[in-house]
């Protein structure tokens, strides 16, 4: 059953600016930044390299600090919590998909999955059960002895995607997902998303380059010199019969 937004932000960032100081040179990677993301929402984040993308999705994560201005996820000021206390709301409530699959060579799939919850002081019997169910939403419950190595990139950000739910968090961010695919893959793994949004009712906030993957979401943010330029609703092109 598809599990329908009940439209009340989970992200509230006002304000955001994020300034970076190289040696002399002070550089504003984020501008004053005001985004509102709604629960159930899977949202777009595109624009030029170096406009703030990747900064804005770090600061709306709480990985990096703001110089100015407050984001709140779920109701809780981030910039009210030490960095410990970030971490393990992160650990919590949040799912992260990068670029680069960032799995370990060594481990299986369902060792790769169950990781993040052994780490935070899950027991093993239940981690490998959560891991199981996570591989089961993205279609790799066979896969789960196979190393990283014997999978297809494709197969890899599934597996990426399962570790990412595994802690049934209440937002994704996925720093350009499909970067490191071809066309077809990053169609697949894009519409597994959507599927994933529109079953669990899942948050996604995707930082994108591709305008294929943008026109699956929501709703698109299109940045430019660290501040969001416009948003628009995507425009998706009807088969034809």
């Amino acid at each position: 059953m598809t599990v329908q937004s009940d439209k009340s932000p989970i992200v509230e960032a006002k304000g955001v600016w994020k300034v970076y100081q190289i040696g002399s040179l002070k550089v504003e990677a984020l501008r004053g930044v005001d985004l509102s993301v709604r629960r159930g929402e899977m949202l777009a984040v595109m624009g030029p390299s170096g406009c703030g993308k990747t900064t804005l999705l770090n600061c709306l994560s709480g990985l990096d600090d703001l110089s100015k201005g407050r984001v709140e996820i779920e109701g809780v000021d981030l910039q009210k919590m030490s960095d410990d206390q970030k971490s393990q709301f992160r650990a919590r409530r949040m799912g992260f998909i990068f670029q680069a699959y960032n799995l370990l060579p060594v481990f299986s799939s369902i060792e790769n999955v169950e990781l993040p919850l052994l780490l935070a002081g899950m027991s093993e019997t239940d981690a490998k059960v959560a891991a199981l169910d996570a591989l089961k939403m993205v279609g790799l419950e066979e896969w789960r002895s196979h190393k990283p190595m014997e999978l297809s990139g494709g197969q890899q950000q599934r597996v990426t995607i399962a570790r990412a739910l595994v802690n049934k968090p209440a937002i994704v961010w996925g720093d350009e997902p499909t970067g490191n695919l071809d066309s077809d893959l990053s169609k697949e793994i894009v519409l597994l998303l959507r599927r994933l949004n529109r079953e669990y009712g899942l948050t996604l906030v995707l930082v994108t380059h591709d305008q294929g993957v943008a026109q699956e979401t929501d709703r698109i943010v299109q940045m430019r010199n660290g501040l969001v330029e416009r948003e628009v609703a995507p425009v998706r092109i009807q088969p034809t019969a």
